[in-house]
This record gives C-alpha cells, sequence and structure tokens, in this order.
C-alpha cells in the first residue's frame, strides 16, 4: 500500500474491506485478541505516515453512502469512507452544501475531519467543526456515539484525532443550504498583501495566496459568497486553465526544474507571468476544490495570524538560499480558531503556511528550515502534512493535551490504533485514565 504523494508505503499483514459497523467491530475485536495493531486508510491522500501499518490496515471504500438528509435542520448522516467530493455532490443534488471546502476534495470524510484539514476563511473553522455526531468503534471493539450534549469531555477531543481513539464508522454534519461563490482570481505584489496581513483575511469570505518562490507577485483567490445565479467559465476556459496551463504544463516545468535546477528563477518568472485573472461565479463545491494531478509533497504549519508578515519574511529567506530550488509555490490560507483539543486553530485564528515540493526533488532541507521558522512562531502542524515534531514538542502548544490523551487512555488501552506515526507524534498511550 502507498500514499498519494507515493512518499509513504507500507506492507500490512491484512486489508479488510468492512461494510457494516457490526464488521469494524468484529475485526477491532479480532485484532485486539491476537495483538495485532489496526489503521484506517481513505483515499491515502495524507502525506504522512498517518494509515501506515505492518497489522490490519481497515480499508472504508465500502462505507461510503449517504444514510439521511435532513434538509429542514440542514444536516447529513454519511459513512465516514465517503469523499469529499462525492458528498458534495449528493450534497448539492439536495439543495445543501458543506460551509467550507479546502482546494484537494478526494479525500475520505473521516481521513480529512481526522486530520484537521481545513479550508480558507476568516470566519470559518477547519471541516472537523462541522461535525455534530461521530460514531465509532473504540480498541475495545465497542460501538460508541459521541456528541456535545451527552458525551461532551469525548466530543470535545475526538473530532481531530489521527484515528488514535478509534474507527469512526459514521458522522453527522451540520450543512449550509446550497449557495454560490464569486470567484476572483488577481495577481497581485506580494508586499502588498503582507503589509495588511489581517486586511488580506477579510477581503473576501475565504481569501488565500499562491507565491512562487523567487516572484515578486502572487495568485490570489478570493471567494466571496453571492445570491447571483452561476455563471462559470466556460469549459474550453476551463481546461485551458485548469487542465492544461496548473496541470500539464505545470507539470513539464516541474520536470524541467527537477532536471536543471539552475532555471529555477526563470521557472519562477514563468509559472507567475502565466497566470492569468479571471472571475465567475459557480456552485461553491466546484469553486473551492480544483484538480491537482501534478504529484507533490507538502508540508503546513498554523501559526497565529499576527506573526504571517514576519514568518513570510523568513520563509522568503529560506526560499532565496536553498541549495535545490522549490518548484512549487507557498500557498497561504487563513482560518477560524475552534474548541476542538487536537485542532491546530484551538483557541486562535490561523495563518497557513504550506510550503511544497514536486515529487522526486529534495525537500528536506527546505522543509526543515522552515519548520524552525514556524516552531518560532508557535507554530502547529497539519497532522496529514509533512513535519519533523513529536509529542514532546507539541504537547506544551496545546493546552487540552493531557484530556486527549486521558480519552485515548480509556477508548484504546492497548494501543490498538497506534504505529510510528502515531507513536512518535502523540507518544505511548497511558495507562490510566486521569479525567
Amino acid at each position: 500500500m502507498h500514499n498519494w504523494a507515493r512518499n509513504q508505503a507500507c506492507v500490512p499483514a491484512d486489508v479488510v474491506f468492512p461494510t457494516s459497523i457490526d464488521e469494524v467491530s468484529s475485526v477491532v475485536s479480532v485484532a485486539r485478541d491476537a495483538g495485532r495493531r489496526v489503521r484506517v486508510i481513505g483515499a491515502a491522500h495524507s502525506f504522512t505516515a498517518a494509515a501506515m501499518t505492518d497489522g490490519v490496515l481497515v480499508c472504508l471504500d465500502d462505507m461510503a453512502d449517504v444514510i439521511e438528509v435532513d434538509r429542514e435542520q440542514c444536516r447529513v448522516r454519511v459513512q465516514a469512507g465517503i469523499t469529499l467530493r462525492a458528498l458534495s455532490l449528493r450534497l448539492d443534488a439536495e439543495g445543501l452544501a458543506l460551509e467550507n471546502l479546502g482546494d484537494i476534495d478526494v479525500q475520505s470524510l473521516a481521513g480529512a475531519i481526522a486530520t484537521g484539514t481545513h479550508g480558507t476563511g476568516a470566519e470559518f473553522g477547519g471541516l472537523a467543526t462541522q461535525v455534530e455526531e461521530m460514531t465509532l468503534v473504540d480498541g475495545c471493539g465497542e460501538v460508541r456515539t459521541l456528541d456535545a450534549v451527552s458525551t461532551p469531555e469525548e466530543f470535545a477531543v475526538s473530532r481531530v484525532s489521527l484515528g488514535a481513539l478509534g474507527v469512526v464508522c459514521e458522522v453527522v454534519l451540520r450543512c449550509v443550504p446550497a449557495f454560490c461563490l464569486h470567484a476572483r482570481e488577481t495577481i497581485e505584489p506580494l508586499d502588498d498583501l503582507l503589509s495588511d496581513v489581517a486586511g488580506f483575511a477579510a477581503s473576501a469570505d475565504h481569501a488565500e495566496f499562491f507565491w512562487m518562490p523567487g516572484a515578486r507577485r502572487c495568485q490570489v483567490k478570493r471567494n466571496t459568497r453571492t445570491d447571483a445565479p452561476p455563471c462559470p467559465q466556460g469549459r474550453v476556459g476551463y481546461v485551458r486553465d485548469k487542465i492544461i496551463a496548473e496541470n500539464l504544463a505545470f507539470g513539464v516545468v516541474c520536470r524541467v526544474g527537477r532536471r536543471w535546477p539552475a532555471l529555477a528563477p526563470r521557472i519562477a518568472r514563468l509559472v507567475s507571468s502565466s497566470v492569468s485573472e479571471r472571475e465567475l461565479v459557480d456552485v461553491s463545491h466546484r469553486v473551492f476544490a480544483s484538480p491537482r494531478h501534478v504529484r507533490f509533497v507538502e508540508m503546513e504549519y498554523g501559526i497565529p495570524l499576527e506573526h504571517l508578515d514576519a514568518a513570510m519574511a523568513e520563509v522568503r529567506g529560506v526560499t532565496a538560499s536553498l541549495s535545490f530550488p522549490a518548484l512549487f509555490p507557498v500557498e497561504v490560507r487563513v482560518s477560524a480558531a475552534d474548541d476542538i483539543a487536537l485542532s491546530p486553530g484551538f483557541g486562535r485564528a490561523n495563518a497557513w503556511v504550506a510550503v511544497h515540493q514536486y515529487r522526486g526533488a529534495p525537500f528536506e532541507a527546505y522543509f526543515q528550515r522552515v519548520a524552525q521558522v514556524m516552531d518560532a512562531y508557535d507554530g502547529r502542524p497539519h497532522w496529514g502534512k509533512m513535519h519533523f515534531s513529536s509529542a514532546a514538542d507539541l504537547a506544551s502548544r496545546y493546552p487540552l493535551w493531557d484530556r486527549f490523551a486521558a480519552v485515548r487512555s480509556r477508548f484504546d488501552p492497548d494501543g490498538v490504533f497506534t504505529n510510528e506515526y502515531v507513536d512518535r507524534v502523540l507518544g505511548p498511550v497511558r495507562g490510566e485514565p486521569t479525567l
């Protein structure tokens, strides 16, 4: 088994495809009795080894249905293996939508929630903030249903869990009525954006920018909710911009840069100059997400919004001094504070800084140096993206860390849901709960 980026792989002892909660419970119980560990894999879009195991790998591809839609209450109950893309299409047919999405929608719902996946928007938290109830199978094979009313302590820590509390099987999500977005994509000087970070964050419901290292300007995306009817980009324009420019041509450029890194400055100018401005109105999920066919590895950190200007100044210095250049843009987004124990957005608004490198090109020195910058600004890494932190580094950055650890010790006392990555970033399961 390997992930999408092909930077992680494993050889599990067994791969199972359950079709029901009862089957998941049986799989976990049998594995526990046999002393085997269990991990769950969705779309394999995590850049970390979160889903890798030499034990039992549970694939939820056959648990990907929409169970119930409540249009009046704007709620939907779904099986956890459904992808964000499939869920968005089904919700759209029912006149509903997720209130926010990232720019990739191929992930499974369970995986996206568990790793704290997010989009952008100063008033919007990550996908996990839209969860109202979840049903999981814990490390003893017991089925638990968690919500803010009946199990507030457990619910407060369970939504972002890296799969360390159990196999999430069903989720109830809060939705919103279907809506359109007015999308504006412009080319602007990076210095102008960083000189007024708060203004940039407030300039649209969903604002983000992409800066190619070495360039002075960047692509800015501003998406604003609107009552205007859809006026999408024509098929020819979409293929030109999203398929040819952002994927086929960009892939060629990356391969050239990987082979001849001395051409990187020219590549930066070429990529920046080739991006066109555009404006359209379309259904939300079609605006939020874009196709991504060029494979890469990624690291992303959330830092307090007020530190973005200073942190980006240091990141620019890092990229200018690399022996092997960055071939992908740096992506910057924003998100609202939330109350989820292990969410990188716990208790604070975040600016998100994501660095990427084309698959097969050196990235270790680049990512390590950027991680050092982010650590200095109290950075919290995205759980599903590459980073070098351990539990010893991270515990002090999350005020409810001990509360999560206590629930984990009750839900998985034997460490059934561990692997090397989980052991590194969360530490061992505690022997006794402290709640």
